[in-house]
């Protein structure tokens, strides 16, 4: 691959959905989801922080993952809301550059994150008296460090192969800035591009499934083993809350995967609607899913909605 210095492209023209009619509808459910995601996530974050008692390792990879989820989701979402209810199609080069860093950051994150959280279940269920001396707060935020650290170093490696080349086509064809669109962009041949971004995906999309498949069967087999049931049913419910979250991530992605593996031409609106699915089906599901399903944030919920309602009785009391 040669090394250019050339580019005479200033901006880009987002016209993914230029085919499409409703628009603004699809605009208004992006918005929607968008601001679920938000909401979701930040009362997450908020709920984990200020109850001292939360503050443990399971807790943490939570937290890690509603940072991510916001980050992931804002480098696309603000774009396709901003073109399909603002109608405002342009985004300049180093505006897109930067989502296209920020988008891909959290994808590879968020695969680290849910790899992290297999690893602490498997601990946690397979090592329960050594749970608390193997994990802990210290050693996990060390190891969400490293984890950005080096999502940093290999998405700012793909950032510098695609600002080396230059890009004399304004218009991008897809839904928002990825790795993708700007190589398509590109007056190049994309085949070697795709090839990279393929091999450096392989190891997320395949290797760590993979494991992260290998330690759910670990676990499903520890959870057979139980005999007290209240226990099994807890670990049960544990893991069914990851499994729902490990699928919401990786499903579309190897749907995809799978779609053109097996000769499937997808058309451009097929392709950008499994974009849309896979920027925002994981970040809206995860929230709902720790918030229903995990006990101490349930409960931490309805005390705060519970305080909520007793206030007014309080200060009239007091009064």
């Amino acid at each position: 691959m040669a090394n250019y210095t050339v580019r005479n492209v200033t901006s880009f023209i987002i016209t993914g959905f230029d085919h499409l009619q409703n628009q603004k509808l699809l605009g208004f459910l992006i918005l929607l989801a968008y601001m679920l995601i938000l909401f979701g996530n930040s009362l997450n974050l908020c709920i984990i922080m200020t109850a001292r008692h939360l503050h443990k390792p399971m807790y943490i990879l939570i937290c890690n993952l509603a940072i991510v989820d916001i980050m992931y989701t804002s480098c696309s979402s603000p774009t396709m809301i901003s073109v399909l209810l603002a109608e405002i199609k342009t985004v300049s080069y180093y505006s897109c550059i930067s989502r296209m860093f920020f988008y891909h950051l959290g994808d590879f994150t968020e695969c680290m994150a849910l790899t992290l959280m297999a690893i602490d279940r498997l601990i946690a269920i397979r090592f329960p008296l050594r749970y608390h001396s193997i994990v802990t707060n210290s050693r996990l935020i060390l190891l969400i460090l490293l984890t950005w650290i080096a999502g940093f170093g290999v998405i700012s490696f793909i950032i510098s192969v695609v600002d080396s080349l230059p890009h004399c086509r304004s218009v991008i064809r897809y839904v928002y800035c990825d790795y993708a669109s700007l190589i398509r962009a590109a007056c190049v041949d994309p085949e070697p591009y795709f090839l990279l971004s393929a091999m450096i995906s392989m190891w997320p999309l395949f290797g760590q499934f993979s494991f992260i498949f290998c330690t759910y069967a670990v676990l499903a087999y520890s959870v057979a083993k139980l005999t007290n049931n209240s226990n099994k049913k807890q670990m049960i419910n544990t893991c069914v809350s990851h499994i729902i979250v490990l699928l919401s991530y990786f499903a579309p992605k190897m749907f995809s995967i799978f779609l053109t593996r097996i000769g499937v031409v997808l058309t451009l609106t097929e392709r950008n609607a499994l974009q849309i699915i896979a920027a925002m089906t994981s970040p809206l599901i995860n929230p709902a899913v720790y918030s229903i399903r995990t006990k101490e944030i349930r409960k931490r919920l309805a005390d705060v909605f519970q305080c909520k309602k007793v206030a007014p009785i309080h200060l009239k009391t007091g009064s």
